[in-house]
């Protein structure tokens, strides 16, 4: 009984450095694209996905998180550390009044957090702002897929769902933001591939037409 118990703790610790080691491979591509000058992160936009990391991180180690903390983790050092080469080499200001108020919900939420003894607040507060700003870059990726990284978004695809089976139990509040970010990076890798496919037909058909203009 023992032996299969620690069994499942080593597999489950190995999914959970998996994740971590996922996702720092995913940011590998972003960090090399800003530091080449051919990707400028936008300096607000990494400000506050790594206040909102932070929170979730923090959030996820009070609750009692385990294996899965080695994704969050990395997630945010990985968001951080964007956010720092964005100060010189992005684009944009800072923040915008949008901006104010999307730190001022989060603020609420760590008050909320500080009077309830409890992160489930804060941790809601955090994914629903995180969804709000995703469903743009969902959006962007779809007009515009050569704009992303596809490595980036797939290796933390992978790197989320290892963090998804690393937390080894039915808890919806640890589950809740692996399954946030495996929801937001698929959807971003579904939204490539189809304006890809997208951008692939519009070009045949243009072709066919023209070719078919001469003919006439």
């Amino acid at each position: 009984m023992y032996l299969f118990a620690d069994v499942e703790i080593t597999v489950l610790a190995f999914l959970g450095i998996a994740s971590g080691v996922l996702s720092t491979f995913a940011y590998l591509p972003y960090a090399i694209d800003t530091l080449a000058k051919r990707t400028q992160p936008q300096r607000a936009s990494w400000l506050i996905w790594s206040v909102l990391g932070s929170i979730a991180f923090f959030s996820q180690l009070y609750e009692g998180a385990g294996s899965s903390l080695w994704f969050a983790g990395v997630q945010v050092t990985g968001t951080i550390c964007i956010f720092l080469l964005s100060i010189r080499l992005g684009s944009g200001g800072f923040l915008n009044l949008r901006d104010c108020f999307i730190l001022l919900v989060a603020s609420a939420g760590l008050v909320i957090w500080y009077f309830t003894e409890t992160a489930v607040y804060a941790l809601a507060i955090t994914i629903s702002i995180s969804l709000l700003g995703g469903s743009v870059t969902v959006l962007k990726a779809f007009r515009d897929p050569d704009s992303e990284t596809m490595s980036t978004w797939f290796l933390s695809f992978i790197a989320s769902t290892c963090a998804i089976f690393s937390v080894g139990a039915f808890d919806w509040i640890i589950l809740a933001y692996p399954l946030y970010l495996f929801t937001l990076n698929g959807a971003i890798v579904v939204a490539m591939l189809l304006g890809r496919m997208r951008g692939t037909v519009t070009e045949d058909d243009f072709v066919f037409t023209t070719h078919e203009q001469h003919t006439m």
